[in-house]
């Protein structure tokens, strides 16, 4: 009799388990989503937005295809949740770095400090807008318009300022000036891994890569 007893309440306590276990993990959940999200950057990153399927990013992350779509949908939702959980945040993240006031050198070490901070924070940035934003035909080059572009452009226009008021090299063009800064910065970072290995230069940390740009900029910054 107490034999049964146990055997009749077993039954229903292991059938209400399985009516609380979820077929999947529940949406948004903080365990899952940002390991697929960290997938999907890995895979565009490495072959480009164009090139990624939900496949291939269900395997970089170890999951089913369908828990890709159970979490977003379809591919260009992922994209956008990719674009607005981790690219706009790194953005953000410069645009408080970037300092605006104060001599042209100043600012182009506030630049260089802030772009070095940002690579050490997101390693795969370099690469990323090398592929998908300066690149013709880059998934994400609406970003660079609605996103980074404003960032050039204000300092592009607070060089020509210190450049009127005597500041800054009257040879210099405010606008190529900032080119040049993201070409000493963005450029090294995203090529490292192939000058590195060139030049047998595994010895060249961030903090020499830093001095040196800072050495090349500072005999062309001068006012008049």
């Amino acid at each position: 009799m107490p034999m049964a007893t146990i055997r009749s309440n077993s039954r229903p306590a292991s059938a209400a388990r399985k009516r609380r276990a979820p077929g999947r993990p529940p949406a948004n959940g903080p365990e899952l989503r940002p390991r697929l999200l960290d997938a999907a950057l890995a895979c565009y990153v490495r072959v480009g937005i164009a090139a990624t399927s939900l496949r291939a990013i269900a395997r970089e992350a170890g999951v089913t295809p369908a828990l890709l779509h159970y979490y977003f949908g379809d591919a260009s939702q992922l994209r956008q949740a990719v674009v607005d959980e981790r690219v706009l945040p790194a953005i953000a993240t410069l645009r408080a770095r970037l300092v605006f006031d104060g001599a042209p050198a100043e600012i182009a070490t506030g630049f260089v400090d802030a772009v070095a901070e940002l690579v050490a924070s997101h390693p795969w940035l370099p690469a990323l807008w090398v592929r998908e934003i300066l690149c013709e035909g880059g998934g994400l080059r609406d970003l660079l318009r609605q996103f980074v572009s404003p960032l050039p452009q204000a300092l592009a226009a607070r060089f020509a300022q210190a450049q009127r008021q005597g500041a800054l090299n009257a040879a210099l063009d405010p606008r190529l000036l900032v080119v040049s800064l993201i070409g000493l910065t963005l450029f090294p970072a995203a090529g490292a891994p192939l000058w590195r290995e060139t030049f047998r230069a595994g010895d060249v940390d961030a903090a020499a890569l830093r001095a040196h740009t800072l050495a090349l900029l500072g005999g062309g910054l001068g006012g008049t």
